[in-house]
C-alpha cells in the first residue's frame, strides 16, 4: 500500500457496541488464542522505520514524537482492557491512538480484532488491511483478513491471503488449516488436503485439519 494511500484511508468510527458485548465469548476467545500462535501485544511492530513516507510531506504534517508515544500508550492500555473483555473501553483507547498516529499497527491490528469479534468484517478488513500494508510479510493481519473474507464467503480473497502467510511462516499450523479451509469451499480438493496435511504435521493435534482432511477425502501424511 503505497504512503499517500494510506495517509488518505478512511479509518472507520468506533460506532456503538453495546455494553453487554453479543459476542463476548467469541470476543474472549479470540483474543485469548492469538492468530498464528503470536501475542496480541504487537508491540515490535510498526516501528519508525516500518513507516512508509509520504512524498512530499509537509513538516507540519510530520507526526511528532509525543504523540507518537502517546499513540503507543492508548495501544497498550487498549490490549490490556481487550484482554479483559472490555470491547467498549478498548475500542475506545485504540480510537484514540489512531487519532493521533494512523500508522500505529498495534492500535490497527486490535481493533480489527475487535470489529472481527463483533461480526463487523467490512470494517475489521479494512483495519486489517492497513496492519498488513505496514508490516510486509507479517502472517497475523493476513489471517485476521482471510478469516474475515471466510465469513463474508469470499473464499477466493481468503485463499490469496492464506498463500501469502503460509510463505511468510510456512511453520503456521493456523495459516495452513485456514487455507485448506479456504480451498475446500473452493472446491479444490487437491489443494485443502495438502495443506490440511500440512497443518497436521506441524501441529498433530488439530482437529479442524484432521476433520477437514477427512472432508475433502485425504489420507494423513
Amino acid at each position: 500500500m503505497g504512503a499517500r494511500t494510506f495517509r488518505n484511508l478512511a479509518i472507520p468510527a468506533s460506532g456503538s457496541f453495546p455494553r453487554a458485548v453479543r459476542h463476548s465469548v467469541a470476543l474472549v476467545a479470540l483474543l485469548a488464542i492469538p492468530l498464528g500462535g503470536c501475542s496480541f501485544d504487537l508491540g515490535s511492530w510498526g516501528a519508525e522505520k516500518e513507516k512508509p513516507q509520504p512524498v512530499a510531506e509537509k513538516p507540519t504534517d510530520n507526526i511528532g514524537a509525543r504523540s507518537v508515544n502517546d499513540s503507543q500508550g492508548y495501544a497498550t492500555r487498549g490490549q490490556v482492557l481487550a484482554r479483559s473483555g472490555k470491547a467498549d473501553e478498548a475500542l475506545a483507547e485504540f480510537d484514540r491512538a489512531l487519532a493521533l498516529d494512523p500508522y500505529n499497527v498495534q492500535a490497527l491490528y486490535g481493533r480489527a480484532l475487535l470489529y472481527q469479534g463483533e461480526q463487523q468484517h467490512q470494517q475489521a478488513i479494512v483495519d486489517f488491511t492497513a496492519a498488513s500494508g505496514l508490516s510486509p510479510q507479517k502472517v497475523e493481519p493476513l489471517l485476521g483478513r482471510a478469516t474475515s473474507y471466510l465469513a463474508l464467503d469470499k473464499a477466493k480473497e481468503a485463499a490469496a491471503d492464506l498463500d501469502e502467510a503460509v510463505q511468510a511462516d510456512p511453520g503456521s499450523a493456523t495459516a495452513w488449516s485456514a487455507r485448506g479451509q479456504a480451498y475446500e469451499r473452493l472446491g479444490d480438493k487437491a489443494k485443502a488436503a495438502k495443506s490440511y496435511n500440512r497443518a497436521l504435521n506441524i501441529r498433530p493435534k488439530d482437529e479442524p485439519a484432521r476433520s477437514g482432511l477427512a472432508r475433502v477425502g485425504g489420507k494423513a501424511g
